[in-house]
């Protein structure tokens, strides 16, 4: 299969700093691909060479098969970028940024009028057409911007950050929107620091981490990968087990305490459940609650992070 985005010894530097330091990957057609990192990590940095911001210092990127490097104006005909702050035109009518949009990326208005229409249904926005930009709230304002990206017909489209500080309502329209475009077809590069917002949307995700990626998988493979992070959690409604009790049970490697609340860390989850209850049969204790609880993708970014050494996690 042709990647649609392929990066290739990607590097960038400002002065002696390497900010991005010889990344690559591919993104197929109709991904979903998370980008995932620390502040500082390298996001952005990589978002503004593959969007023509900034030119690389050395590797390069193609996009639907054109070099960022040899044919830049070639790559950004294929692209459409959502930043996190929405940077419409305050003056004009949501329709009338549409309008602008199509035109400035050479459209003729007969040939988006409809596609227009849709998008602001599909967002939304088809009883606010008429109102300036300048009245719209910023959940409202970004779900106009998505649409002036998407009026474009891009192949790829680029949303940093997307739902970051919005609304509820904007949130989920934005999260539909973008999942049913994709369904057609859209492919998207998505950063995010919302690990839920990744682990719902992504067909894969890439963590960079100080300017390298550090893991590239889909986000169950990534969690399987550390199955040693399951826990169970039990607690207890009156006397509770001694920790040495909790740690020599088979298949737990490590045992945290909140209270009357345990996390018991295991890769053999059934197993160690079987013997909680069991332990507290012998010994008579009562159990209030008893789960079992798999690795989260926010576990995964710690594991593979430095902000886990940071945190004291690994």
């Amino acid at each position: 299969m042709k990647a649609v985005i392929e990066a290739k010894r990607l590097t960038r530097k400002f002065g002696n700093f390497v900010a991005v330091d010889h990344v690559e990957f591919k993104i197929y057609q109709g991904e979903v691909f998370g980008f995932l990192g620390p502040n500082g990590a390298g996001k952005t940095t990589t978002v503004r060479m593959l969007t023509g911001v900034i030119d690389p210092t050395e590797g390069t990127a193609t996009i639907q098969g054109h070099d960022i490097r040899k044919e830049p104006l070639l790559s950004r005909t294929h692209i459409a970028v959502v930043p996190e702050e929405a940077n419409v035109y305050l003056d004009l009518s949501v329709w009338q940024n549409l309008m602008l949009m199509a035109e400035l990326h050479g459209i003729a208005r007969h040939r988006c009028l409809q596609e227009a229409e849709r998008l602001l249904e599909l967002l939304g926005l088809a009883e606010r057409k008429r109102q300036k930009a300048r009245v719209l709230s910023k959940g409202l304002r970004q779900r106009l911007m998505l649409c002036a990206a998407l009026v474009t017909g891009p192949e790829v489209l680029f949303l940093d950050e997307p739902t970051s500080g919005l609304d509820v309502q904007s949130t989920k329209l934005i999260r539909r929107a973008v999942s049913d475009l994709n369904r057609n077809g859209l492919t998207v590069f998505l950063t995010t620091h919302n690990m839920s917002e990744a682990g719902e949307m992504c067909s894969r995700v890439a963590i960079i981490d100080k300017g390298c990626i550090v893991a590239t998988d889909p986000p169950e493979k990534l969690r399987s990968t550390i199955s040693s992070r399951q826990y169970v959690e039990v607690r207890f409604a009156g006397a509770v087990p001694g920790h040495n009790d909790l740690e020599s049970i088979p298949g737990v490697s490590q045992v945290a305490v909140d209270s009357r609340t345990f996390r018991l860390y295991t890769k053999l989850p059934g197993q160690v459940v079987t013997e909680v209850v069991r332990l507290a049969d012998r010994k008579g204790l009562g159990i209030t609650d008893l789960s079992n609880h798999k690795p989260s993708l926010e576990d995964v970014f710690l594991h593979f992070t430095s902000e886990c050494k940071e945190r004291g996690l690994q």
